[in-house]
Formats: structure tokens, C-alpha cells, sequence
């Protein structure tokens, strides 16, 4: 995505994938996945974006190699570099044949150290050159979420670049910057600094999610508690800030709990003990199994529960880490008949729920008959399942996780905001 990204703003891309058929749709214009705005993406970027899988060749003709490869969480919650080094070895061994200076840019996640003591390393090994006077290497991690990739390119709210080399550092900030919709604060430092507060980042906004949320498990009970009226009033001190301020079901997806481990991890191999991280995924994961009683105390045993939404967050199919899958699972456990509804959700899903949760094809079969609906992921359509249920005294119990039915005077009775204390039962 990065490449068709550059390329819709005037660069010259050669995007290469040793997948054949990541190959051969990226050459015909088509996107290889699925993502908001994606395909307009790759309609600017026609005639300035090829593919291939010669990784030499594609060397030998451009200024710059981006690195955007999976680093797999291993089992102690650091990132696996395989294909980090792999595409370095690579890289490495093309430069051998190329007169000219390149420059390395690493976006993918690594923990902190990796860039110099292992990436490095590997580059120098195969092309028998020096990082700094024959190439360079600078660390551009990205900050993007599923569902909001092509915006979070273009208008990010931090660049940050790690090099060991100031004139690298400027050079592809000058470059990067040229195509962002905004001009955002740009954090220039070591390879060290920029790899730790990348990780960093994303465990401080984790933690900041499961404050909230366990705020609104607080208000839940709490005669008179409004997580919104909490939260809001925290909000507009300058020292908090709104965003990720909101209490909900809790967290997920392929990079905030990985995240979160691996700077735990990061901070015990230096000797340090960090258990705020960990504690925060405790947190976090505490908050589904809350939800489950909320929803158990409020219908008969073996009722039908209907739940609305199983990705993680709305914009995206992923349920990795998924709360609202979590939360579909231990209802199922607890002898309740489940019956769950994504809009994007991909057919995998069906494993990670088991055979005790049902697949509803729409959101209407979903909640027919249901005792009690609880919307998990705030998907926008969710926004008029009033109008699909009962309402009087054969209502169903809707446990809105979101606040995504609007505030209390606006609410349905039926209707429980997670976080707002009420008395119906």
C-alpha cells in the first residue's frame, strides 16, 4: 500500500513481492487487498506503479528500497526478523552490483536494537559494504490502522525516522514529507530511540483504551455512572486529550497487544521490569468476561443472545485479538445460545468460534427472536438495529458497547449503554 501511496503522488514505484500472484495483480492495477479507498489508490498511481519479483533489477533502477514485510510475533512477545533479514540479504547482495549510493528504509516493527545490531549486519555481510559511507539505512515505522490505512499515510499524526546517519535521516524526510495531505510533527533520532518509541506509542494508547474501559465498568455499577460524562469531562484536560478516551469492550488486532509484549520484553532484556504493559493486557482482556456477566444477569439461562459485530474494529475483516469474538466464545461457554453477525468478518471465523456460535448472514437474521443484542464492534450500520427488533415489552436487552445508539435521553429504555448505570432488568 505504501507504494501504490508514493506512486499516486508522482513517484516512481517498482513494487516487488516474491508472491506470483501479488505480482501479477499489482502489475494489472489491482489492488491485492482489501482496504477502504484502496482501489481509487491505485487508480492515481496507474503508470507510475510496476511490479516484480526481480529484486535486483528493481535495486539497479531506484534511489530506495522500503522494506515493508511481516515481522511475526515469536512465542516471548518479540518480532520475528526472517523476513527482515531475508529481504536485507537480498537487498545486500544487489548492491553489490550498484555503483550508486542506496538507501534502506525499514517499515516494518522490530524491537528495539534490531535496526543496527542485526539488520545492519545482514546488509553489510552480503554486500560487502559499510552502512553510512557506501549505503544507507533509516527506520520510518509506520503508524496506520486496518480500516484507515490510505488516510493514515497521507495525513499521519507523527513521522518519526531513526538513523545512524543525520544527512540519511534529512534526506528521506524530505522525500516522505513531499507526499503527505498535512505536515505533522516529524521526531528525527537514533535507530534505538525510534524502534523503542515506536513500540512505546502504541502500549501508552493501549493503556489509555483500558483505562477507559474499565472506568466504564466502574459507571456500569455505580448508581447514577455515565462512562461518556466521565470520560468527556477527562477529555478536555489538555494533559489527556480525547482520543482512544472512550469506554468500550476493549481493545485487539495484529498491533496493540503484540505491541504491548514486546515492550515488556524489550524492557526485561535490559534488565528493567516493566509489568505495566502486561497489566494492561490483563486489564483489557478482564473486560469481555465482564461484559458476559452484564449480559447473563440480564436473560434466562440457554436464552438467545445475538452479536453484532466479531472484527475487532469496524473498516476491517481481521478479528485477530478480537474482543467481540472473545466476548461471542465465553457466552457460548456459559451455556447461552449465541448467534454472531459481521459485515466484513471473513469465513476463518468460524474456527475461532466454534461450533457452539452460530453465522447469521445479515444483522436482521441475527437479532429475530434474540433475548438480548449486544453490538461488540461499532460497525455504522449497526446504528438502526432498533428499527429491526420489537419494542414494548417483547424487547430484547441491547447492550451497546459503543454508544453507538446515541445518549441516554435518545435511548431506547431497552437500551444499555456498557458503562451507564442502569436499573432495567
Amino acid at each position: 500500500m505504501v507504494a501504490a501511496a508514493l506512486a499516486a503522488r508522482g513517484f516512481e514505484v517498482v513494487g516487488v513481492d516474491i508472491d506470483e500472484r501479488t505480482v501479477d495483480l499489482v502489475a494489472r492495477g489491482i489492488a491485492p487487498v482489501l482496504e477502504p479507498g484502496i482501489e481509487d489508490l491505485y487508480a492515481a498511481a496507474h503508470g507510475r506503479l510496476r511490479a516484480t519479483a526481480d529484486l535486483p533489477a528493481a535495486v539497479a533502477e531506484t534511489d530506495a528500497s522500503i522494506l515493508v514485510v511481516p515481522t511475526p510475533s515469536e512465542p516471548d512477545g518479540g518480532y520475528s526478523l526472517r523476513y527482515v533479514l531475508d529481504a536485507a540479504e537480498a537487498i545486500g547482495s544487489a548492491l553489490r552490483r550498484k555503483r550508486s549510493r542506496h538507501l534502506v528504509v525499514l517499515r516494518s516493527t522490530v524491537l528495539p536494537g534490531d535496526c543496527e545490531g542485526r539488520v545492519v549486519p545482514a546488509l553489510e555481510r552480503a554486500s560487502g559494504l559499510r552502512c553510512g559511507p557506501d549505503f544507507g539505512l533509516v527506520y520510518n515505522p509506520d503508524f496506520i490502522a486496518l480500516g484507515s490505512v490510505i488516510r493514515d499515510l497521507f495525513a499521519p499524526g507523527l513521522v518519526l525516522i531513526g538513523s545512524p546517519s543525520a544527512h540519511d535521516a534529512a534526506r528521506w524526510c524530505e522525500v516522505y514529507t513531499r507526499f503527505l495531505d498535512v505536515a505533522p510533527p516529524v521526531e528525527t533520532m537514533s535507530c534505538a530511540n525510534a524502534e523503542l518509541a515506536k513500540v512505546a506509542l502504541n502500549s501508552f494508547v493501549t493503556m489509555k483504551i483500558t483505562f477507559a474501559n474499565l472506568l466504564a465498568q466502574v459507571c456500569q455499577r455505580l448508581p447514577g455512572g455515565d462512562v461518556d460524562a466521565v470520560t468527556g469531562a477527562l477529555a478536555r484536560d489538555a494533559r489527556i486529550g480525547a482520543p482512544y478516551l472512550r469506554g468500550g469492550l476493549g481493545y485487539g488486532g495484529p498491533c496493540f497487544p503484540r505491541d504491548n509484549r514486546a515492550l515488556a520484553l524489550a524492557a526485561a532484556r535490559l534488565g528493567v521490569d516493566f509489568p505495566l504493559a502486561a497489566a494492561t493486557d490483563e486489564a483489557n482482556d478482564s473486560i469481555a468476561p465482564q461484559v458476559a456477566d452484564l449480559v447473563s444477569s440480564r436473560v434466562p439461562p440457554g436464552a438467545r443472545v445475538a452479536v453484532l459485530g466479531l472484527a475487532y474494529k469496524p473498516g476491517t475483516p481481521v478479528v485477530e485479538a478480537s474482543q467481540a469474538l472473545a466476548l461471542a466464545r465465553i457466552l457460548a461457554e456459559r451455556g447461552l445460545s449465541v448467534v454472531a453477525y459481521d459485515p466484513q468478518a471473513s469465513a476463518e471465523v468460524d474456527t475461532a468460534l466454534g461450533p457452539r456460535v452460530a453465522r447469521a448472514a445479515s444483522a436482521k437474521e441475527c437479532v429475530a427472536g434474540s433475548d438480548a443484542v449486544v453490538i461488540a464492534t461499532p460497525w455504522e450500520e449497526f446504528r438502526e438495529i432498533a428499527l429491526l427488533l420489537p419494542s414494548g415489552t417483547g424487547a430484547p436487552i441491547v447492550i451497546d458497547c459503543f454508544g453507538l445508539l446515541g445518549d441516554r435521553s435518545s435511548r431506547p429504555t431497552h437500551v444499555v449503554r456498557l458503562g451507564v448505570h442502569s436499573s432495567v432488568v
